[in-house]
């Protein structure tokens, strides 16, 4: 036998069963910062007693606002139809970074950038050269045009990859606008099969001789299976013969767009029951709504300097007010504290105030966004916040004296200096002040597991109340006891979303079953919550032209549905844990349980809702609900379930369905044992007697 070789293996055996070791002894001490508060509890039905209380509480409806941003494809992409992206082919709409990332992903666009065709518009046929031209200084919208120069006897087009909803809607109608340089007057407009350009699925053909900027519109109707769902085809804009001719400002929508919008979308968003849609975000900063205003064919494409993404304009001001009808909720927009000014502020209250409802004013009206951060555009000095906040609070009551002003607040765990000098400001300055809750996985402690931080992540939730009221009291010492608290936005999300909790998983549900178990908690001190966003995030989502819900959404859109009203009284004996060396800016947590209810009474006084969210990701939980306190009806409760394979289920494109709200019927009595899934979010609503 070869010893050289039984060395080699010996010292592979020894050093095999050393990490081994290690990563035994490894794991108790990952696991070691979080303890059972309460064990032996654990195999007894949890006891769940609803009381009324001592003293009333309401619930305001505001609890369920959302939130919409220009970020990724919420607006553009999403909840707006057109699906023609850089529509008047400009340069720079997007970030080096974000448009390195287009390129490497579809190595295609890099290619057809050095033809001088802007992002993402690419050749018909990439081996006819360079037929194009950027014309700057000549445009029917923003600053560039494209010239298109074909050739005798060929066809020269650019096209652009779309996603089309052909599961419902195979008719579509677009517009361009169109100047003739020399040539024949024929530019043909068709729809292709992906990557197979002779592939003509539909095609118009307008006839353009004017040598001014004219518009012409056009219609394309598919027919039945030519495109699959989730397949792309490509939008083609094309001449023959000796031709050139100008393009600018391309629009395709699907003949089923409501004002504009998707109505998958407005479907989804209007069923969501949020009373409130705050229009704000990291982009409010540097947003000059003057933009956004006026027709359609004459704003400006520009860069989204917060998030290095195009703004086209063409979701302004009045159509968010359109949103917000067709939905049913009322407009909160933050107002630009960054770029604008006091009087740039109180001229788009006053646009709102006459184009909203019964034009009486009385909106809420948030005073920048994030103040504090030195990634927000023309951010405010600490020890110049205040000021700037009373400037625009006046100018703002001067227009409309009934606003009810959110002043930008710090977030909720570093947020007392802030805070402070907010508060000097004279009381009427504001009615709320903002804070945000938005965490990642990063956690306090070494080498953490996968398990840990998941449940530093669920039980942020319950730490959050703790911070609340120390809000509360520091604006109580500074003589201001009237001040409510905004939460105008909250998330969790993580860097690696495969392993933890994130806001397109079951996770991020019971997050946001917590954090709204935790504002309806303290009710008495926050009024106003707006979930990370309608659209994308915790919401809405559209890829591929398909929409669906992230899980997060069926919690917000049950709960809201629910409409709890009026605060009850929950004693439970839920097993609890803690949580030592967690997530940064909560990283000690004691006694969350892992059943979290609360029980409210309904609008109406005719139902008792029980909001229960299980955090034991493994585990059912058993329960006994003692409700001998009401006078229980012997009609069926409704119970809601959100649920999924895990804590890491998420829908998608593909999977649109893999997590919703499942409702089913079932009879309560006084006493009644109820078994909770494992990593849920249920909701029961239990008729009571008249």
């Amino acid at each position: 036998m070869n010893m050289k070789v039984l060395d080699k293996s010996a010292m592979e055996i020894i050093k095999f069963f050393t990490l081994l070791c290690l990563a035994i002894l490894t794991v108790p001490v990952a696991w070691s910062q979080m303890s059972e508060s309460s064990p032996g509890l654990q195999d007894k039905p949890i006891v769940i007693r609803v009381s009324q209380p001592d003293t009333r509480q309401e619930i305001a409806s505001t609890l369920f606002g959302s939130f919409l941003e220009p970020i990724g494809h919420s607006t553009y992409g999403g909840l707006w139809a057109n699906v023609v992206e850089n529509p008047s082919f400009e340069e720079g709409l997007w970030s080096a970074e974000n448009l390195e990332t287009m390129w490497n992903s579809r190595a295609e666009l890099r290619a057809a950038s050095s033809l001088g065709l802007p992002t993402p518009w690419e050749p018909l046929y990439l081996a006819q050269g360079n037929r194009y031209s950027p014309v700057r200084g000549d445009a029917a919208n923003s600053a560039q045009s494209m010239l298109l120069m074909s050739l005798p006897g060929k066809e020269v087009g650019i096209l652009q990859q779309v996603y089309l909803p052909v599961h419902r809607e195979l008719k579509y109608s677009g517009s361009l606008w169109l100047k003739h340089v020399d040539g024949n007057y024929t530019v043909k407009l068709s729809l292709r099969r992906h990557a197979h350009p002779a592939e003509v699925l539909a095609a118009s053909v307008v006839q353009a001789p004017s040598d001014a900027w004219t518009k012409y519109t056009f219609h394309l109707e598919l027919n039945p299976g030519q495109v699959a769902p989730l397949e792309p085809a490509d939008l083609v804009i094309s001449l023959e013969g000796d031709a050139r001719v100008m393009v600018d400002n391309v629009v395709l929508n699907p003949d089923d767009a409501v004002d504009g919008m998707d109505p998958e979308v407005l479907a989804l968003a209007r069923e969501l029951h949020s009373p409130a849609v705050r229009f704000g975000g990291n982009f409010t900063s540097a947003y000059n709504w003057h933009d956004g205003v006026g027709s359609l064919d004459t704003r400006i494409s520009e860069l989204n300097l917060a998030w290095g993404i195009p703004e086209y304009n063409t979701f302004g001001t009045v159509e968010f007010l359109r949103f917000c009808e067709l939905i049913q909720a009322k407009p909160q927009i933050a107002l630009n504290l960054g770029t604008g000014n006091p009087h740039e502020a109180a001229e788009w209250v006053s646009f709102v105030n006459a184009h909203w409802s019964d034009h009486r004013g009385g909106l809420n009206w948030e005073l920048g966004n994030e103040l504090w951060g030195d990634y927000q555009v023309g951010y405010p000095a600490a020890s110049l916040a205040a000021a700037v906040t009373l400037a625009n609070s006046e100018a703002v009551r001067k227009v409309d004296p009934s606003a009810r002003l959110i002043a930008t607040g710090g977030d909720a765990g570093l947020f007392r200096e802030w805070n402070a000098q907010q508060l000097s400001n004279p009381a009427d300055t504001f009615d709320y002040l903002s804070s945000h809750f938005i965490f990642n996985e990063d956690v306090l402690l070494p080498g953490p597991t996968n398990e840990f931080r998941t449940m530093a992540m669920l039980a942020l939730p319950w730490g959050l109340s703790e911070r609340i009221r120390a809000m509360k009291q520091q604006a109580v010492e500074a003589h201001r006891p009237n001040v409510q608290f905004a939460f105008t936005e909250w998330l969790i999300g993580a860097n690696n979303p495969h392993t933890v909790p994130n806001y397109s998983n079951m996770g991020g549900a019971l997050f946001a079953g917590g954090f709204l178990n935790a504002m309806i908690r303290n009710s008495d001190v926050v009024s106003i919550a707006n979930m990370t966003g309608i659209l994308e995030f915790g919401g809405i989502w559209k890829k591929r032209g398909q929409v669906y819900a992230s899980p997060a959404y069926w919690v917000l859109r049950t709960y809201a549905n629910a409409r709890p009203r009026t605060l009850l009284k929950v004693e439970s004996t839920s097993p609890t844990f803690n949580i030592s060396k967690g997530v940064t800016q909560l990283p000690e947590i004691k006694d969350a349980p892992y059943l979290d209810v609360v029980a409210a009474q309904s609008e109406d006084g005719s139902k008792l809702v029980l909001l229960c969210v299980n955090r034991q990701v493994t585990r059912p939980e058993s329960a006994v609900i003692d409700l001998s306190s009401f006078a229980v009806d012997s009609r069926p409760a409704q119970v809601t379930t959100i649920a999924g394979d895990g804590v890491l289920a998420v829908n998608d494109e593909y999977n649109p369905e893999r997590v919703i709200a499942v409702t089913h019927t079932e009879t309560f009595t006084a006493k009644q044992s109820y078994m909770f899934p494992n990593a849920s979010v249920t909701v029961i609503e239990i008729p009571l007697k008249k």
